[in-house]
This record gives C-alpha cells, sequence and structure tokens, in this order.
C-alpha cells in the first residue's frame, strides 16, 4: 500500500487512513513476525476489563517485569495495576478499581469531590501516553497498514507519547523513531537512550513544549521516505477512540467506586487538551452520565482561549493549535493554568519542608504522599478542576474527574531548574506557605471560556490553519468534524478492530498456554 506523505483531499478514508484496509504483504509478514517473537495482542475490550483476560496470560504476567520490553506487558496497557514505591512490579497486580486519588477541601479549598487516576502505574514509561500509542499501532498492524519487517514507526510527541511509541515498537519488533522538542525534560531523554537501540532513533527538534508546527514540520520531511509511517498522536482517531473505550470506562469505575459510599453526580470531566485523545473519555462520560467537559491549556499560550502565542514548561500540553481529533463542539468549557502555578506546586509536593506545611494547614499526611505521583500535567488538571468547581459553584454532592498523566519522577530535573530560578535554592516554610497561598489558596479563576455555540465555532475553526493550509486536509475533511454524529460514528471501529485483532491472533497461532 503506498504511503502518504502528507493528509491527502482525495476522500475521507485517504485523511482519516485507520479507518481503511492495508495490503495483503505487510498482513503477512506481521502475522510471521508476531509468531516469530511469541507476540499476542490485547483486545480493547481486555484493556478496559482487564478481568477479562485470559488466566493463563494474568499468571503468566507475574514473572514479568512491569518496566521491560516483554510483550506480556502489552497485557498491562490499562488503568488496572498495581503500584509498589516507584518498583518494578513482578506480580499481576490488577485491581479491581484504577488507582487513584480524592483530594480533600484543605487542599482544594472547595467543596466539590476532586478525583484523579493515576496515570504512572501504566507499564514501562509510567505514564497513560503508552496507551495512546498502542492504540495508533496496533490499529494498522491488524489492518495491514504498517509492515513491522520493513515500516519504521515515527512517534511526534512532546515526550511521553514518543516513549510510549519506542516502547511499543520495541515490544513489537519493529523500529521505532521518537522526534520531539529538544527543551523537554532530561528524564525523557535519559529513558530514550536506555530503550532505543540507534542514537539517530531520537529526533531533537528545536524549542520546547511549544513547538509542535517544528514537529509536524519534521515529520513531512521523514515522510518523504516510503519506509517510515508517521503514527502522529494529534491528528491519529484511533487515539482519540483508544480512550474513549479504555479510559473512560476506567474513570466511570472510579467514579462508581467514589459514589458508591457517598453518592454524587458526576459533574464534570477535566483534562489539558495536549493531544486531545485523553479528552475522548469526556466524550465517553458525556455520552454514559452527561458529565461536562473542560478542556485545559497553558496561560502562557492561550490558544482555545486567547489566540495566544508563546511558550510554557507544563510538559505534556502541545499548543499553537487544535488537534484534529480535539471534538471542539463537544467541550462545555476551556481554562487557562499558569506554569508558574505547576513548577511552583511540583517543589512544594516533592520538597520535605512542602509536605510538612500541607501537613500542617490540614491536609492528611497520607494525602501528601501521594501528592508525589502527580506531574506537571497533573498538577495542571487538578488546578483546573479547581476552577471549574469554582466556576460553576459545584458542591459536596458534585463529582469532578481527572487523571494524573504520570508522576513528579519525570521532573527532577526540572524541579531543581525552578528551586534555582524561583527560590535561589532556599525552599523554606515562608516559601511553602506563600506558594500554597498563591497557587491553592488564591488560585486564578479569571483565565476561563465557558463555551457555548459561538465560542464552540471560534475554536474549531482555529484548526483550520494547521490542518488545511499546513497540513493539506481538505475543507469536507475538516468540516466534517464538527458534527457530532460524526463522531457518534467513530464508535464502532473499536468493535471492529477487536474482531480484527483476534483474527491476527489466530493467523499467528500464539497463546499464552
Amino acid at each position: 500500500m503506498p504511503k502518504m506523505s502528507r493528509y491527502s483531499a482525495e476522500s475521507e478514508l485517504a485523511v482519516f487512513a485507520e479507518f481503511a484496509e492495508g495490503g495483503d504483504a505487510a498482513y503477512s509478514n506481521a502475522v510471521q513476525r508476531f509468531r516469530d517473537q511469541n507476540i499476542v495482542l490485547p483486545r480493547f475490550s481486555e484493556l478496559r476489563d482487564p478481568s477479562t483476560m485470559p488466566e493463563q496470560t494474568l499468571t503468566a504476567l507475574a514473572d514479568v517485569d512491569k518496566d521491560a520490553a516483554d510483550p506480556l506487558n502489552l497485557f498491562r496497557v490499562h488503568w488496572y495495576n498495581e503500584y509498589a514505591d516507584g518498583a518494578a512490579l513482578d506480580a499481576p497486580g490488577l485491581l479491581t478499581v484504577p488507582d487513584h486519588i480524592e483530594l480533600p477541601s484543605a487542599l482544594t479549598g472547595v467543596d466539590a469531590r476532586i478525583v484523579l487516576a493515576f496515570g504512572n502505574r501504566f507499564p514501562m514509561i509510567r505514564a497513560h501516553k503508552v496507551l495512546a500509542a498502542y492504540s495508533t499501532l496496533v490499529t494498522r498492524l491488524v489492518t495491514g497498514r504498517f509492515d513491522p519487517t520493513v515500516d519504521r514507526a515515527i512517534w511526534p510527541s512532546t515526550g511521553n507519547y514518543a516513549r510510549g511509541g519506542i516502547a511499543i515498537s520495541k515490544i513489537m519488533g519493529c523500529r521505532g523513531v521518537a522526534v520531539l522538542p529538544e527543551g523537554m525534560s532530561a528524564e525523557r531523554f535519559e529513558w530514550l537512550e536506555e530503550w532505543i537501540d540507534d542514537p539517530a532513533d531520537v529526533i531533537r527538534t528545536v524549542g520546547t513544549e511549544s513547538n509542535v508546527k517544528e514537529i509536524y514540520d519534521e515529520c513531512n520531511r521523514l515522510s518523504a521516505s516510503s519506509e517510515n509511517v508517521i503514527l502522529n498522536q494529534f491528528s491519529e482517531f484511533s487515539n482519540h477512540l483508544g480512550h474513549y473505550s479504555v479510559t473512560g470506562p476506567a474513570l466511570e469505575r472510579v467514579y462508581e467506586h467514589v459514589s458508591a459510599h457517598q453518592p454524587g453526580r458526576l459533574a464534570a470531566f477535566v483534562a489539558a487538551s495536549g493531544s486531545a485523545g485523553t479528552l475522548g473519555a469526556g466524550d465517553y462520560l458525556k455520552d454514559h452520565h452527561d458529565a461536562r467537559i473542560v478542556a485545559v491549556e497553558a496561560l502562557e499560550v492561550p490558544t482555545m482561549l486567547y489566540n495566544g502565542f508563546g511558550d510554557h514548561n507544563i510538559q505534556g500540553i502541545g499548543d499553537k493549535h487544535i488537534p484534529l481529533i480535539h471534538n471542539v463542539t463537544n467541550t462545555d468549557m476551556a481554562i487557562a493554568i499558569s506554569d508558574r502555578s505547576t513548577d511552583e506546586l511540583d517543589v512544594l509536593f516533592n520538597t520535605e519542608v512542602g509536605k510538612r506545611r500541607l501537613v500542617e494547614h490540614g491536609v492528611d499526611a497520607e494525602v501528601v504522599e501521594l501528592l508525589v505521583h502527580m506531574g506537571y500535567s497533573s498538577i495542571c488538571n487538578m488546578l483546573a478542576s479547581i476552577v471549574t468547581a469554582r466556576r460553576w459553584n459545584l458542591g459536596a454532592d458534585d463529582i469532578i474527574v481527572s487523571v494524573a498523566t504520570d508522576g513528579s519522577e519525570m521532573y527532577n530535573s526540572e524541579r531543581a531548574k525552578v528551586l534555582n530560578r524561583h527560590f535561589q535554592d532556599r525552599f523554606d516554610e515562608a516559601q511553602s506557605d506563600a506558594v500554597l497561598e498563591r497557587h491553592l489558596i488564591d488560585v486564578d479563576t479569571t483565565h476561563v471560556l465557558e463555551m457555548g455555540p459561538v465560542e464552540r465555532d471560534r475554536v474549531f475553526n482555529l484548526g483550520y490553519f494547521t490542518w488545511v493550509e499546513q497540513q493539506g486536509v481538505s475543507i469536507a475533511d475538516f468540516e466534517r468534524r464538527r458534527d457530532q454524529q460524526w463522531w457518534d460514528s467513530l464508535r464502532s471501529h473499536v468493535d471492529r478492530w477487536d474482531e480484527q485483532i483476534v483474527e491476527f491472533n489466530a493467523a499467528t497461532g500464539v497463546t499464552h498456554g
């Protein structure tokens, strides 16, 4: 099947390629590669509910390091993994409810109940972006649109998705290439150096979190070679559907659990936009619980709110564009959070003096210890949830659900920079109190956009400049995303992909028995 170097205006299937079928040769080669390497693929339904996985698979996982490049770890690409003090687990560790934190009012200052599911329970990269990476590659493999014996998987990202892509590529026996800005955290690059075989497979583009176009430009250059397959998380609808079908039900399970002992309505789902993949979980929660959807961005680059530009350090949020897979006309509010807040709260949550002052402020010590599992975008989601509660006057009967994308362990090097830049390497009780006052007690609630039809259309239209003018999407294909019925029509593809995964596994003949 010929590779497209850019999006094509020829047809919807050409643009949204994950809904097309591929070639027989690629499919046969993939089957043989997976047979040779004893790889079994999990279905989306199994990742949604891991208790449905075969008993022999769960038993086999007992001998597999959670962070190893082992094919069995594909069956850990879900929200139900256990966590053991940062160490790799040597047991299946399957939970009945995804691990999460309910933030107390002593920390948030609001009566509404704010709950975040922990993303650093995912295997290999300790972030939920590995689910997005699996979703985008597996759907190509089982439809014959990726040949692991020839093709290179190109993973454009601002960090975690590229790491997830490299992990999934290595497990699946194909070559992966990470494309990410040179200014991302040192921990991201250190992880990549451990996982890649060829240093050339990490491509550093100009800039930092805000330089997404530069990533696209590099991918367009790479796509001139027929062996390079661009797996762009910002435009792969399998990213959206993976989160709709896996993350959405996982968060629903969290909601059902926390509301079982104290009933409450699911008032909102809050998530930083990033690639907008995780926002697909919001579509699920709106469909099933009428939850409102809140998209979050950095105040330093307020694209949705103010058509703004600039630079920021909330790593995990790409910006200065609207992702193709963002269902904008289903979004109810946009909020901007400053990276000054996420930078300084990360210091508060990860220093002994900061943690001590939080306890003295009335936050339970066990809760304080859990805050280390929240990285920059996780703190951003927490703050936006607080702003949401205040903006909509939510009370004790209201529950807000969000995700803690990754943990603070990914930002140790960044924290050292913040300590030097903002606190001259001296973070004491007075500074702890100032950070608590400035960013939690007096959290900025002014940068909010409630989105009715006019605001939704304006934000939706911003995507034109990236996708039509720069990336060559046709007007017809761009516009069809404005209609909610079109998004609804996508859902059935997940069931079809599951059928194709079953067929693919049968063709390889590999089992865990």
